[in-house]
């Protein structure tokens, strides 16, 4: 890993950090509202970010069965049902897309390599039932009597973030090992997870400042 790649790796970690700082100053104003737990989830993922970071140099422990089993799962289950259960109001989408993602780690038990930082097919699968409520989303958005007024949605920068990282970074994890036969298109793909990834923290923390208690 080169230096640029070094210093991508901690402005991501530092775009957590600030995200989940801006939700914390935010969190008394989201008081009764759902998206409180999305200012929890921010500071969850940041505490995970900086366990699996400097855990190690203290304790030994499976990194990777961490972060595949336990980390990422909840990422994903919790964007299902922050987009399913509450922004599209349907919660029976919720169960059935949650309950399809974790029963995708039965063909990852049976038939891929377990001994690799992430699953690529359940992250894959996973970003995969995420572009199905990403695509709904903005259908609801562009179909509301209040698009003029989109700068003002929570989900509007949510939505983008998630766009961006978790579905642009698709190809990265399903042709993972294919990259990895050309380090410099493996490379380029990686620095766009990073870059996508800091972005995506940033526009999250952009929607506590711009987006309105109103669009909740």
């Amino acid at each position: 890993m080169d230096d640029f790649q070094n210093l991508l790796q901690s402005g991501m970690i530092f775009s957590e950090g600030l995200a989940a700082l801006v939700s914390i100053i935010y969190l008394k104003k989201l008081k009764g509202s759902y998206y409180s737990y999305f200012s929890i989830f921010l500071i969850f993922i940041f505490c995970c970010e900086l366990f699996g970071k400097f855990a190690e140099n203290y304790i030994s422990y499976p990194k990777n069965l961490f972060f595949n089993y336990f980390v990422i799962p909840v990422e994903f289950i919790f964007f299902y049902w922050l987009y399913a259960y509450q922004s599209l109001n349907n919660k029976k989408l919720f169960f059935a897309i949650s309950g399809i993602f974790l029963l995708a780690f039965i063909p990852n038990e049976l038939y891929f390599i377990k001994n690799k930082q992430i699953f690529s097919f359940n992250y894959t699968f996973g970003s995969l039932l995420m572009a199905l409520l990403v695509i709904m989303e903005y259908y609801k958005q562009v179909n509301s009597d209040n698009i003029l007024n989109f700068m003002k949605n929570k989900m509007f920068y949510i939505n983008l973030g998630v766009t961006l990282f978790y579905i642009g970074t698709l190809p990265f994890w399903a042709f993972y090992f294919q990259l990895l036969e050309n380090m410099e298109m493996w490379n380029l793909y990686y620095n766009y997870f990073l870059l996508s990834g800091i972005v995506m923290y940033l526009l999250f923390a952009s929607s506590f400042i711009w987006g309105k208690q109103n669009y909740i």
